[in-house]
């Protein structure tokens, strides 16, 4: 009877206590805290104007780190930088943030704004809301690869030689749940976080006998305007201009993400899930369940 209760039990617990993986959940209790193992930290994050980057920002100023902020849109960074730097004023800490605009698909110019780094936080990328079939141009496909695969895998090569030098460093990288599961309507969404999950799964093990180490986060839905900015059947035209976006009650706050995120980082985990339920568990059963996921 104990057998058939404990399956019972453990969805439950997923269903209406974590909002993150198991592993993550011990380490936000009982492992290293951000602001002792990440203070004073060079952190560059990118795609920082905004939702999982800019809160990411906020919760690594709260550890006293140094902060590179790259995106596209400099007036959001300087936004940004403001709030950091009232935080810090308001708590009484050192918080230094510097501002780099950055195209992630110039990836000619990554070389020229590598600097020595402490972790490289790849969090910039674009989602997707498309059916395959309604999307017979490969355009779509090839500017999603680029921002989401090629971007993030340039940038890291451009700061790797450094974080070898120095025999130390952290490579995180912004998956999603969409690069464990797939899901109608971001067929190539899905398929670029596939790529990355593979990409950091190989470089971590060729990276570890510097003192590397890779990190693969991989959030739900969150609460930020990643579906109003997303690729639809046409490359001009962002999800926003088809709908009406509204606010979904049921997606993760973006603090809540970067504050998991923030530890991960801290505690150098591999792999993290951060994302509320059901999508939580549905991930949870396509992992160790698989035949009855996909029945």
């Amino acid at each position: 009877m104990l057998l058939l209760l404990a399956p019972v039990v453990v969805i439950l617990f997923i269903i209406f206590v974590l909002d993150c993986d198991f592993v993550l959940k011990f380490k936000e209790r009982f492992g290293d805290k951000p602001e002792d193992k990440l203070r004073g930290k060079v952190v560059w994050i990118t795609g920082a104007s905004s939702g999982i980057g800019e809160h990411l920002a906020y919760e690594l100023a709260k550890c006293e780190c140094k902060l590179v902020l790259s995106a596209r849109r400099k007036e959001e960074l300087e936004r940004v930088k403001e709030g950091c730097l009232g935080f810090a004023r308001a708590k009484s800490l050192s918080v230094d943030v510097l501002i780099l605009p950055l195209d992630v698909t110039d990836h000619d110019n990554h070389k020229n704004h590598t600097q020595a780094i402490d972790i490289l936080v790849n969090n910039s990328g674009r989602s997707q809301r498309s059916l395959v079939l309604d999307t017979p141009n490969i355009d779509v496909d090839q500017a999603m690869m680029d921002i989401n695969v090629i971007g993030p895998i340039s940038l890291t090569k451009a700061v790797v030689p450094h974080m070898i030098k120095q025999k130390s460093g952290q490579i995180v990288v912004t998956s999603s749940v969409a690069g464990k599961v797939g899901s109608p309507g971001q067929a190539t969404y899905s398929a670029t976080k596939f790529a990355i999950q593979g990409y950091f799964d190989a470089l971590r093990m060729e990276v570890n006998e510097h003192n590397i180490s890779v990190t693969l986060v991989c959030p739900g839905p969150v609460q930020t305007d990643v579906v109003a900015n997303a690729f639809t059947e046409d490359v001009n035209k962002p999800f926003k201009e088809k709908a009406t976006v509204r606010q979904d009650s049921k997606r993760m706050p973006p603090a809540r993400c970067a504050q998991l995120m923030s530890i991960a980082i801290a505690n150098r985990m591999n792999e993290v899930w951060i994302s509320p339920n059901p999508v939580l568990l549905f991930v949870y059963v396509s992992q160790y369940c698989p035949v009855l996921y996909d029945w």
